[in-house]
């Protein structure tokens, strides 16, 4: 078994702590910063950080990468992209890795980054580890790559199980179900995940993970084949009908000024 944990970093980041407790090895996805992942080490004595998972370049999420290796010794693991230093392992779509015994299958999942990956455990309960690509009710900017790049990625990651546990990497969930509910004032889905989630912000809690079943029912950028989402898209780009990758760059620019 493999207990999910999350370390705050930065102003809104979580660092991503996989323990495994028969062999007290860890693995952690994206640490921005080291100092987080090092206390946890200094606080629970006996336990090695064996893996470290990346999945794109950004700097609050490589920043401890450096550190963490020379610390601990533990093997890197990320995108085949030169801007990430020190990785042991350059990953590649459809590769499988092992890590705390558990099997991940890598997604190329491009858009924010041209590069960025995201990790798929595919089990009774599966996990999927998908960075800035993937939000809680909301997805990535689009820093590198294309609106269609990025709404094929979303589609991608929506077709996993709707079980699937999503583990990204900001607290936005809050922020992105008020864009949601703007695109979507009639969905009652929303409309319940937004107190829900303002509930657990106001006592201090995490709304993560998610799953794709509560994303597929709330997040506008994997609804753009809804038509009341179609025609509003249409409307503010003053065309009589657009194509579904000109639906999901409406709502991301409309995202971006929100």
């Amino acid at each position: 078994m493999v207990r999910i944990d999350a370390l705050p970093a930065f102003q809104d980041n979580y660092i991503w702590l996989l323990q495994a407790p028969a062999s007290r090895h860890l693995a952690v996805v994206d640490p921005g910063e080291a100092a987080p992942v090092l206390a946890w080490l200094e606080a629970n004595p006996g336990w090695q950080l064996t893996d470290i998972l990346i999945t794109h370049h950004h700097a609050d999420h490589i920043g401890g990468v450096e550190t963490l290796r020379q610390a601990t010794g533990a093997r890197v693991l990320g995108p085949d992209d030169e801007r990430i230093p020190a990785v042991d392992l350059r990953l590649r779509d459809g590769e499988r890795i092992d890590v705390l015994g558990c099997t991940f299958r890598v997604l190329e999942v491009p858009g924010h980054t041209r590069s960025h990956i995201a990790y798929f455990h595919d089990a009774a309960q599966p996990w999927l580890f998908c960075g800035d690509t993937l939000f809680a009710a909301g997805c990535g900017r689009l820093f590198e790559g294309t609106p269609s790049q990025m709404h094929q990625s979303l589609r991608r990651l929506a077709e996993l199980p709707e079980a699937t546990l999503v583990y990204c990497t900001h607290e936005y969930t809050l922020s992105n179900l008020r864009f949601a509910q703007a695109v979507e004032p009639d969905n009652p889905a929303i409309a319940r995940r937004l107190a829900e989630v303002s509930a657990w912000r106001a006592a201090g809690r995490s709304s993560l993970p998610s799953n794709l079943a509560l994303e597929r029912d709330t997040n506008p950028f994997l609804r753009t084949g809804e038509t009341s989402i179609k025609e509003k898209m249409a409307r503010r780009s003053g065309r009589a009908s657009i194509d579904p990758d000109q639906v999901f760059a409406e709502l991301r620019g409309w995202k971006d000024n929100f």
